[in-house]
């Protein structure tokens, strides 16, 4: 992908625009926070590097939130927060090593490169329990999630679903991909 890039104006108002039509439709993820506050935190970021993050999670269909606030840093913390695992992020193994090893039929590429691209972290699996309390998630699809280092240097990775209202940890090879299975990733800004 190259550099990271800049959002025009527009992009960025229409952005803005996006964001908060979600934050007030969604209170329950948020039932503290105020608006004005993350969005004078959002126009304070003027590197401009978080809002092209985040737009690219909107873009690819994250739906991007805020559901936490770091008093500790300042920061607004936002998870993708479509119902399903982000339709722009499925059909990817979970890491470039994974990728490297398959010999055909390689997916175009892997949950971690891409979130790297994108400029966010995929959700570990307490973040992606937290999430689930904010609604109901991935019913019909599968999210990869951060794997640990000893279950990854064994060949595996991790990734989450909600089913029959319980959500579950599964493993599988890292190399492995599905078209109902994605990454949701989470931002601090």
């Amino acid at each position: 992908m190259g550099s990271i890039k800049e959002l025009s104006v527009k992009e960025r108002d229409e952005l803005l625009k996006s964001l908060k039509a979600r934050f007030e439709k969604n209170m329950n993820r948020h039932p503290r926070l105020v608006w004005t506050k993350i969005q004078a935190r959002l126009e304070a970021e003027t590197s401009g590097k978080k809002l092209w993050s985040l737009n690219e999670m909107e873009r690819t269909g994250g739906e991007p939130d805020v559901v936490n606030h770091d008093k500790k840093t300042g920061e607004y913390i936002f998870y993708d927060c479509s119902t399903e695992s982000p339709k722009g992020r499925r059909n990817l193994c979970y890491d470039h090593k994974a990728l490297a090893s398959r010999r055909e039929h390689k997916p175009e590429n892997s949950a971690l490169d891409l979130a790297t691209e994108m400029g966010i972290e995929l959700l570990n699996e307490e973040q992606y329990k937290d999430l689930q309390k904010l609604g109901k998630f991935d019913a019909k699809t599968s999210s990869w999630i951060l794997t640990p280092a000893d279950i990854r240097k064994l060949g595996g990775a991790l990734f989450c679903d909600r089913r029959y209202d319980a959500v579950f940890v599964y493993h599988n090879g890292a190399e492995s991909y599905y078209a109902n299975r994605g990454f949701r990733g989470s931002l601090r800004i």
